[in-house]
């Protein structure tokens, strides 16, 4: 290929490349046909460029330009280095490139690279321009030894930049394939499981959050202790809302729960909890069911528990449980090692309320007769617990 064809192809291209770069830039459209005056937008738009090519060749690296001999015309297209709409027409629509004019390649480069030809030859930034100036046997402008290294170095760079983007795109391709499998996957078990299968509303949450003193008579089947008639043991709860079900912390006179509760169905509730350890193994499960149909203030949850007695003598019963709402807000804290503890023999747990008051709950066996609750008298005595099989001895009768 001879320099003219070449020089014809590359002025070509580049125009190709401004005329793109004006739409993008303006949002305007150049209609690429054989009027000139349809191309007078771009060659206005590098003539503004090529009147200071004769003060711009240090900065953009540029071959030198003289002056204008005739520097008090000042107007378009009469000036020196201007460029008019039929010399666009010519070069890029009909491609005729009879006397190329260096001054219009220049403001190209400087528009489209920030650079002018010179310096983009030393510096080449275009590969698909690369591939065409590959065609130049002689032109002065650049070493072509130099030139060639050049362009064996971007060659290079290319296929390791090539060889990385396959990288990327095979471990983001890999990624996504275990992530579609994890979803599906947890996608399954939501589905297995019955996991979040209502959306509590607004109403049903604000009655669930909060701390709540929950009454149990789990002391009453404890064969081990030989008074533990009408014996009840209040635990301290706290509730939390987290995307969809509700964390459930519980504060007890020996142990602690941990677990969460959902909504199963409007105002019906599941609550699953184990005793807190520091294995973190399941230890004691429990499920209850409550229903928080009605504006009581006190709830009862039939629930699947144990006794809580020692070693082998822990046994599955099936339980109620009263609870009772405290309040919102605030925060829980054990408190431990001081003389308080020392002198109620209990764990006292201790709630700092949103408003900076403090509130202590004593949590240890006691009598339920001593509560002085008629509701709880008639809900947690020995007749609410069943044992997992029919046993007369387990439940100690009154001593009166």
């Amino acid at each position: 290929m001879d320099n003219k064809q070449v020089i014809k192809k590359e002025i070509h291209y580049l125009l190709s490349k401004v005329i793109e770069k004006y739409e993008s830039v303006t949002g305007k459209i150049i209609n690429r046909n054989s009027n000139r005056k349809n191309y007078e937008p771009i060659a206005i738009l590098l003539s503004e460029i090529s009147k200071n090519l004769p003060f711009s060749a240090e900065q953009y690296g540029h071959i030198e330009y003289p002056k204008d001999g005739n520097p008090n015309i000042r107007e378009y297209p009469f000036r020196k280095y201007d460029i008019t709409g039929n010399q666009i027409k010519d070069a890029f629509f009909n491609q005729i490139v009879s006397h190329p004019r260096p001054f219009l390649i220049d403001a190209c480069y400087i528009y489209l690279y920030n650079m002018g030809k010179q310096r983009f030859l030393e510096n080449p930034i275009d590969l698909n321009l690369v591939d065409i100036l590959n065609g130049l046997t002689e032109n002065s402008t650049f070493d072509s030894s130099i030139w060639k290294k050049k362009l064996s170095r971007m060659r290079s760079s290319t296929k390791w930049l090539s060889v990385s983007t396959f990288i990327l795109f095979l471990s983001t391709s890999l990624f996504s394939y275990l992530w579609y499998n994890q979803k599906q996957l947890w996608n399954t078990v939501i589905s297995d499981l019955s996991i979040l299968p209502y959306q509590p509303s607004k109403q049903e949450i604000k009655k669930m959050e909060g701390i709540w003193l929950c009454y149990t008579g789990s002391p009453q089947a404890r064969p081990s202790d030989p008074d533990r008639f009408h014996k009840v043991v209040p635990n301290v709860i706290e509730v939390k809302y987290k995307n969809g079900y509700f964390v459930y912390n519980r504060y007890g006179a020996s142990f602690n729960h941990a677990g969460y509760l959902q909504f199963e169905a409007p105002n019906l509730v599941s609550i699953h909890t184990f005793v807190k350890n520091e294995d973190g193994k399941i230890e004691s499960p429990r499920h209850s069911l409550l229903s928080i149909n009605n504006n009581d203030s006190i709830y009862n949850a039939i629930s699947a528990s144990w006794n809580f007695d020692i070693g082998d003598k822990n046994k599955i019963i099936g339980i109620r449980e009263v609870y009772i709402k405290q309040g919102i807000g605030g925060k829980l804290s054990e408190v431990i090692n001081t003389l308080e503890n020392a002198n109620c023999r209990c764990k006292i747990v201790q709630w700092t309320k949103s408003n900076k008051e403090i509130q202590k709950f004593y949590l240890k066996n006691v009598l339920l007769d001593s509560l002085k609750n008629p509701n709880l008298l008639s809900l947690i005595n020995e007749k609410s617990i069943l044992t997992r099989n029919p046993e007369d001895s387990i439940l100690v009768p009154s001593k009166n």
